[in-house]
């Protein structure tokens, strides 16, 4: 993924899966790989806590899926799995040059604890007469008990965890659809979780009986000001889509926050997401999202600000919902900011090993020249999209790094290429590829993107689970060195890792749990914070609750608990995900505190 401060390692863990079914995006990028043997509606991208976390995973991180064109059947819970030896195997690495800080905790709010431990949701009874209430409420179609639909949004097959169908699936079409769904969830006590395309890749699918709110139909642009450089859009509209938009109409602006194709803007807005983009532009938690409209649990709508591109009154109460995973409220319009599309084209270089290709980066991005984005794709990546890939070309097996220049003139990007190409050289890169025109820098990229779907080729009927985490980039090599001796003893990173028993499983975890906690650990302590974090762009779900106290300290996640005390007093709205658990501490403290055991 994309380079900037520190990195965002992908550690990508495959586990057996009895199906898969063939990936079609919407609204994919020119050359990136849409068709395929690739597990169902799996992608790197976001969903939408937030707006969509709807998850039944209980802690650890779970695939990704962009939406699928079509949903011709429910998407069923993964069969119990057959005894095995666990089977390792090397694919790959991408890294984002990404990171977040590490606070240091304080004495506020001793009082708050677990925010849904002792909250009473409403009986089975209380539930057919809240579903009685919204098929009053809305119109027929809008309103879904469907057993296929139920589950089509309650189980993955990508899951290995056992599902929980959902009572009842709703698709409001307007503010006004939200406001009459909760003020019905809040009066029986129920669940709700809002959702765009039910992605897992923290844990988003929802344990628990509840009112599934499908943001699916609320997917229009509102108003494009172009002289101002911003839009105001729904939240269940893809960014993919909005760009083609502006593209189509002629306005020479887009979004620049690009997760994967199927990701919309209210998922993005809550997981406070990033993309490969995130070198150049930033990500979400930036200043790209001016103002939304809010749904709170208690129905009362409110819009975070104004439109204006700064503001120093109050509380920045917009940022308030950046990465609040939709336990705080339904985002029903999203103001965002546009920038200008400028000039770019794609070169591509190898290096012997990731410390060269770390080292070549700091040197780069401390030139200040034109870089939109940078991606680190290890050999085994490389050789996946030689093996299984759409690519014209024949790659070296080597770690790469894929650059994005960014000019306003090609003849400014011609000059970024060659002092790239010379920092490249002289730390030991070679091969250094520039595209020729624009259909050869679209087919380079479409590799980089493609990388992770041939990775997954190279296992029949695998089932992805990808995690991320975030280090300084001078830490980059440590991390991964550590990782592949912790796995593989000293071979390839095993990216890929194959189980078949409860036994395998717990093995797997255990590995992804001690590379967040070695991320953590690398030079960060609270009198010393480094820009680390335990997920670097894809949320927190359920999947990394478990580290938050240890990456941000206790009051600060005190802090956030008594937020979503005040805002959400039943504890309704999402309820079991991003805030930790009291038992999360318990126990760590009964492992010595390392979670390594």
């Amino acid at each position: 993924m994309d380079i900037s401060a520190s990195s965002d390692s992908k550690l990508l863990l495959q586990c057996k899966c009895p199906y898969r079914k063939k990936l079609e995006f919407e609204g994919s990028e020119p050359g990136l790989m849409t068709k395929g043997p690739v597990i169902d509606r799996l992608t790197r991208g976001l969903s939408a806590p937030g707006f969509c976390f709807a998850t039944n995973h209980e802690d650890e991180d779970h695939t990704m899926r962009p939406s699928s064109t079509s949903h011709a059947g429910p998407r069923r819970p993964p069969n119990n799995l057959h005894s095995s030896v666990p089977k390792l195997l090397s694919v790959a690495l991408a890294s984002t040059f990404l990171g977040f800080g590490l606070a240091k905790p304080s004495s506020l709010f001793p009082d708050a604890t677990n925010t849904d431990r002792n909250t009473t949701f409403g009986s089975p009874e209380d539930i057919k007469t809240a579903i009685h209430e919204l098929r009053t409420v809305l119109a027929e179609a809008q309103v879904s008990t469907d057993p296929g639909d139920l589950q089509v949004h309650g189980f993955s097959s990508n899951d290995h965890h056992q599902g929980i169908a959902h009572s009842v699936i709703v698709y409001p079409e307007s503010t006004e659809d939200v406001v009459k769904i909760v003020k019905i969830a809040t009066t029986y006590r129920i669940p709700i979780t809002a959702y765009s395309g039910g992605d897992e890749s923290r844990g988003s699918l929802s344990r628990r009986i509840l009112i599934c709110v499908d943001m699916s139909n609320m997917d229009k642009i509102l108003a494009i000001h172009e002289a101002d450089s911003d839009l105001v859009c729904q939240p269940g509209i893809r960014w993919v889509e909005m760009n083609e938009t502006l593209k189509e109409k002629g306005i020479p602006l887009f979004f620049p926050i690009d997760p994967a194709p199927g990701a919309m803007i209210g998922g993005m807005m809550s997981t406070g997401c990033s993309g490969t983009n995130a070198v150049r532009y930033g990500t979400a938690k930036g200043e790209w999202f001016l103002n939304a409209t809010i749904v709170l649990p208690s129905g009362e709508v409110i819009k975070t600000r104004r439109r204006s591109r700064k503001s120093s009154a109050g509380f920045d109460t917009t940022k308030l919902f950046i990465g609040a995973e939709g336990t705080l409220g339904i985002i029903t319009e999203v103001t965002i900011r546009l920038t200008p599309v400028l000039p770019t084209t794609v070169a591509v270089v190898q290096f012997p090993n990731v410390q060269k290709a770390t080292e070549a980066v700091v040197d780069v991005m401390n030139t200040g020249v034109g870089i939109q984005c940078v991606e680190l794709v290890d050999d085994m990546f490389m050789s996946a999209t030689n093996k299984h890939g759409m690519s014209k070309r024949k790659w070296p097996e080597k770690d790469s790094l894929f650059f994005k220049f960014q000019g306003p003139t090609p003849a400014s990007l011609k000059e970024t290429a060659a002092i790239v190409r010379k920092i490249m050289e002289k730390h030991g890169g070679t091969g250094f590829q520039l595209a020729r025109n624009d259909e050869e820098a679209t087919e380079l990229w479409a590799d980089r993107k493609n990388a992770h779907y041939a990775g997954l080729a190279l296992i029949q009927d695998a089932q992805a689970w990808p995690t991320d985490v975030c280090v300084p980039v001078s830490k980059l090599p440590e991390l991964i060195y550590d990782t592949k001796r912790d796995i593989a003893n000293g071979r390839e990173l095993p990216w890929l890792i194959l189980f078949k028993t409860e036994e395998e499983k717990q093995k797997a975890k255990d590995v992804v749990r001690r590379m967040v906690k070695r991320a953590i650990s690398l030079d960060g302590t609270y009198s010393n914070p480094v820009v680390i974090t335990c997920t670097g762009e894809h949320g927190v779900g359920i999947g990394k609750k478990e580290y938050l106290v240890e990456e941000l300290g206790e009051g600060t996640v005190k802090l956030m608990k008594t937020i979503k005390k005040a805002i959400d007093l039943l504890g309704i709205f999402n309820p079991g995900k991003l805030y930790p658990d009291d038992t999360d501490h318990t126990a760590k403290d009964n492992k010595g505190g390392d979670g390594h055991r």
